[in-house]
């Protein structure tokens, strides 16, 4: 449910719904395009341009439709949402199903249990149990996944560690939508993979580590910082007045505060938004702003952000443990 400022911004946005602009979503039909275009245009290119190049721009290209999926699971361009699906079912970016990205992503629009390892599917703490029964190693490597280097380098195995350790028990638990998602995206990953390697010379280790893990330690440079834990639920989320390039890329989901109080407005119409009502949005959010990500860069490169361990959540427990399955239907956004 969309969380108004005031009653004032709620009718400008009511009225701007009418809009021709935010009823057609041409800019998301235009990056929609760009996208697709660009990465099998420079996929088919790869033996003209270089491996190396090839690569680096489809990481890019992979990254930016990462956040095109992420336009698709919150209603956009079209009020169907299978029809928005089909143009998320790539495996562009390699390692998540479109469809169990999407449910866990809306169960992290849970705001109420925002951060809270167990409860927020996306939270980058942990609880003091886990933290208690976890070895040396992994104490490091959370530490660490709490740096900005850390969270890039590193950062990309948790969340595909998570992933498939979310496959393993969908299997086990006879879910079997999910493990059809599963079995959908593994096919369609290998097909994209063989064709890459025949048609434009581009070996499949390069495509999944080159292109996939790149792309996703591109897309932490967005996720580092995005939320803290707080005591009040708007000032869990962070406004980052990133430079344009950052805005594209990311399709505006720096301007993240305004992304979770709106989570049905288009991405063309945040940063319009932040700006109308920047100073009711920062003093809404506590003042939890930063001017760009080489702030977080040189802030935090390889120092912590936050401490592994959450500092208030609860214990989970079992009602909790079930409502994380996926055989639920997806939240509205």
């Amino acid at each position: 449910m969309p969380r108004y400022l005031d009653d004032v911004q709620r009718q400008e946005l009511q009225n701007q719904r009418q809009s021709w602009l935010w009823r057609c979503e041409w800019p998301t039909w235009a990056v929609i395009v760009a996208i697709y275009g660009g990465w099998f245009g420079v996929a088919l290119n790869a033996r003209t341009l270089g491996l190396a190049p090839a690569l680096a721009l489809l990481a890019v290209l992979s990254c930016w439709y990462m956040s095109l999926q992420h336009e698709l699971m919150h209603g956009h361009p079209t009020r169907w949402p299978l029809v928005n699906m089909l143009f998320g079912l790539a495996p562009l970016a390699v390692w998540f199903p479109y469809e169990v990205y999407r449910d866990s992503h809306l169960r992290h629009h849970d705001d109420a249990h925002l951060t809270e390892p167990g409860r927020d599917p996306e939270s980058y703490y942990v609880s003091p149990e886990q933290w208690a029964n976890a070895g040396p190693v992994l104490r490091l490597a959370l530490a660490a996944r709490n740096t900005f280097a850390g969270r890039l380098f590193i950062g990309p195995w948790f969340s595909i560690a998570a992933s498939w350790r979310e496959a393993a028990q969908a299997l086990v638990e006879a879910r079997w939508r999910i493990v059809a998602s599963w079995v959908a995206h593994l096919v369609a990953l290998v097909l994209l993979a063989y064709w890459l390697d025949s048609r434009c010379g581009i070996p499949w280790r390069a495509f999944v580590f080159g292109i996939g893990y790149c792309s996703l330690a591109l897309a932490s440079v967005r996720s580092f910082q995005e939320h803290r834990a707080a005591e009040h639920e708007r000032e869990r989320t962070v406004i980052n007045e990133a430079a344009w390039p950052w805005r594209l890329l990311f399709l505006n989901n720096n301007y993240h505060a305004v992304h979770h109080d709106l989570p049905g407005a288009p991405w063309f119409a945040l940063g319009t938004i932040y700006r109308r009502w920047r100073d009711a949005y920062r003093a809404s959010n506590g003042g939890f702003v930063v001017r760009g990500y080489a702030e977080w860069a040189s802030r935090h490169a390889f120092a912590q952000a936050a401490a592994p361990v959450h500092p208030f959540a609860g214990p989970l427990d079992a009602d909790i443990a079930l409502a994380r399955r996926d055989d639920a239907a997806p939240l509205a956004s």
